[in-house]
């Protein structure tokens, strides 16, 4: 029979204490490694988040490794190549929360918009001999192959959506993350409308707030890093986009970090796929 915890003083011991923390990992695929660095940007909040929960694997910060089992792994990029399929799998199969966190792993990321042309030619444009590269003809979000419990968005994710995470994730309740447009950040800054007021195309109507309006702020257009909010009218907003501007722009406006999310998706093909660079013979001269 396992002997009970040991209680001192009426509450656990350290070491019991220690026993019930969640074990906690971090994975990345295809990626940059900005979703990971967020985490260690904490700074000084990442000193109790390490007191309340044990992380088990995450390569970007420690040399410590598991391959599980885990309470919750948080996964970053998306999957591109053969034996990323086999890992996501097995890792799913040892872990009770999956989070994917940023852009790549929840839409596919930049990279996903090699989706739309040839696999054979993408490889040789990038690698000087491919025959040495393994990777899929696409590149997808993770809950392509696996079911995922939730998403933290974003290229690169919130440090205010990923500390309301882990806040809600140690005290047990449900995290509150916002599904509004980027619309309402604008307003609630102050930020003058770039669309309304200089005519800047932005895709803040149809975008997941989660940035803090960073780009209009600056005068530019929202880029869609966050991916599309909840019923997104993407059609709306690409028919008003289309006055004044043809096929071509109006799907390079859509075709960004989370190009291969629905709603956006079916923009860029409803527009003839995303823009392709001019090779340099087509390129006119200076």
């Amino acid at each position: 029979m396992t002997a009970p915890l040991p209680v001192e003083h009426g509450r656990q011991s350290p070491r019991a204490a220690a026993q019930k923390r969640p074990r906690v990992g971090v994975v990345k695929f295809a990626s940059c490694d900005g979703c990971q660095l967020t985490l260690l940007d904490l700074e000084d909040e990442l000193l109790a988040v390490a007191e309340k929960v044990d992380i088990v694997e995450f390569a970007e910060a420690t040399s410590r490794r598991s391959g599980g089992p885990f309470d919750v792994l948080f996964v970053e990029g998306s999957i591109s190549a053969p034996e990323q399929v086999d890992e996501i799998i097995k890792l799913r199969a040892v872990s009770k929360m999956l989070v994917t966190i940023g852009a790549c792993a929840t839409a596919g990321g930049i990279q996903a918009i090699r989706n739309w042309f040839d696999h054979e030619e993408i490889r040789h444009a990038v690698y000087a001999d491919p025959r040495y590269v393994e990777s899929l003809a696409t590149s997808k979000p993770v809950a392509d192959y696996v079911a995922v419990d939730a998403e933290l968005r974003g290229c690169p994710i919130s440090p205010a959506q990923l500390k309301e995470f882990l806040t809600a994730l140690v005290t047990g309740r449900r995290p509150q993350l916002l599904d509004e447009a980027v619309c309402l950040e604008c307003k609630r800054r102050n930020v003058v409308c770039v669309a309304v007021a200089r005519g800047i195309p932005c895709l803040g109507p149809v975008t997941r707030t989660g940035c803090g309006a960073i780009c209009p702020a600056y005068g530019r257009g929202c880029y869609g890093c966050f991916g599309p909010r909840e019923s997104a009218n993407t059609t709306s907003l690409a028919a008003w986009f289309a006055d004044g501007r043809n096929a071509t722009e109006v799907s390079r406006l859509f075709s960004g970090f989370t190009a291969w999310s629905e709603p956006f998706k079916k923009i860029i093909d409803a527009n003839g796929g995303p823009p392709r660079l001019a090779a340099p013979s087509e390129t006119p001269d200076a």
